[in-house]
C-alpha cells in the first residue's frame, strides 16, 4: 500500500527539476519507438520488481527486537517477504489492468508492459490471480495464521484502493501508508515477536511521511495535468500535503527519539550506539524532505537507491542501530 504498495503513481523525476544528488533525464519517445522485449521479461517488469525493495520492511521488527542474527527468525521473515512480493506483484498487475486507459495518457506509465500492449490484459489477469491465490494461502500453511491474516488484510485493502479508495482524498494516502505499516507488522507476526508501541508509531507516521511526499512530487511533476492522471491531485494542494508531511515527520522523529532513549532501559545493550542512531535518522528524514521539495520523490524506491547522501545516511543509521541492539 507507501506502498509503495501497488499504486498507479509511479511518477519519476521532473525533467525541469534538479535532484539534490543528481540530474535525471527523461526521454519522450513513444511506446512504439521502443524495441519489443521478450514476453516473459515484459511480464516480470509488469510485476514491478524495483518496488519489491519495499518488502525489506518485513525485517524491521526482527532488527528492532535484536533477532536479526537468529537464522530461524530470518528464515521466517524471508518467507513473509516472499509472500508480500507475490501478492504485491499480483496487485500491480491488477492495478495496471484497471488503469490501462489513464496510464496510456501518462508520460511515463504508458511505457509499462500492459498499457503499451506488450502483454494482454487477459494474460496479466491470469498471472495476477495465480500470484494472489498463492501469496494469500501459503502463509496459513507454511508459517502462522497471524501472518496470513496480515497478508490477506493487505490484499483486501489494496484491492479496495485499486477499485475505489484511490479516488477518495485522504483515504488514498492513508491506504497506501497502511500498506507500509502492514509490511512492518508482518515481520513481527512471522517470527512471533511482540511489536512495541514506539515501533508501530514510527512505522505508521514514517509511512505517512513518504506517501504524502509522493503525492507532493506528483503535483510538482504533472503540474496542471495532475488531475487527469490521479483524481485526488485535483483536491490536494501543495500546502496541504506539506502540512501532512510536516506532522508525520515530526511525530516520526519524536517517536524514534523517545524509543532510542527508552530502549537501553528495557534491554541491556549498547545505549550509546542506539542514541547516536538518532543523528543519521533525523538527517535522512531531512534529506528525503529536500528530495520531496524538488519533486523527485514520486518513486520512493528509486530515491532510496539513487540518492547517494540518503543511501549513506540510511546505511550509517542501520549500522549504528543493529550494532547497538546486538552488542551486549
Amino acid at each position: 500500500m507507501a506502498e509503495q504498495m501497488p499504486i498507479g503513481g509511479d511518477s519519476h523525476a521532473n525533467p525541469q527539476a534538479k535532484s539534490p544528488g543528481s540530474i535525471r533525464k527523461v526521454t519522450s519517445n513513444s511506446p512504439g519507438d521502443r524495441k519489443r522485449r521478450p514476453w516473459i521479461v515484459s511480464m516480470l517488469l509488469a510485476m514491478r520488481p524495483k518496488q519489491w525493495i519495499k518488502n525489506v520492511l518485513v525485517f524491521a521488527a526482527p532488527a528492532a527486537a535484536g533477532k536479526i542474527l537468529d537464522p530461524k527468525v530470518d528464515l521466517e521473515a524471508l518467507l513473509a517477504a516472499i509472500f508480500f512480493i507475490m501478492v504485491s506483484a499480483g496487485l500491480y498487475l491488477l492495478n495496471d489492468c484497471v488503469d490501462i486507459e489513464s496510464d496510456r495518457r501518462h508520460p511515463k506509465k504508458r511505457y509499462r508492459p500492459i498499457p503499451s500492449g506488450e502483454i494482454s490484459v487477459k494474460q496479466a489477469q491470469i498471472f495476477a490471480l495465480l500470484l494472489l491465490l498463492a501469496g494469500n494461502v501459503a502463509p496459513f500453511f507454511l508459517l502462522r495464521y497471524q501472518l496470513g491474516v496480515v497478508v490477506v488484510t493487505y490484499s483486501a485493502i489494496t484491492a479496495s484502493y485499486i477499485f475505489y479508495l484511490k479516488q477518495e482524498a485522504v483515504l488514498d494516502i492513508a491506504t497506501v501508508a497502511l500498506g507500509f505499516l502492514l509490511r512492518a507488522m508482518a515481520g513481527g507476526e512471522a517470527a512471533n515477536l511482540t511489536l512495541s508501541n514506539w515501533f508501530l508509531i514510527v512505522a505508521s507516521f514514517g509511512s505517512l511521511f513518504m506517501v504524502s511526499g509522493k503525492r507532493y512530487s506528483e503535483l510538482v511533476v504533472l503540474g496542471d495535468e495532475a488531475g487527469r492522471h490521479r483524481r485526488t491531485l485535483d483536491v490536494y494542494s501543495k500546502g496541504y500535503l506539506n502540512f501532512i508531511r510536516s506532522i508525520s515527520a515530526g511525530v516520526t522523529i519524536t517517536a524514534y527519539c523517545l524509543w532510542a532513549f527508552d530502549k537501553p532501559t528495557v534491554v541491556h545493550n549498547n545505549a550509546l550506539l542506539i542514541e547516536l542512531s538518532i543523528v543519521p535518522f533525523v538527517l535522512a528524514v531531512l534529506r528525503y524532505s529536500l528530495v520531496i521539495e524538488e519533486g523527485l520523490a514520486g518513486a520512493p524506491e528509486d530515491v532510496v537507491l539513487s540518492d547517494r547522501p540518503l543511501l549513506l545516511l540510511g546505511l550509517l543509521w542501520a549500522v549504528l542501530l543493529i550494532f547497538g541492539i546486538l552488542i551486549f
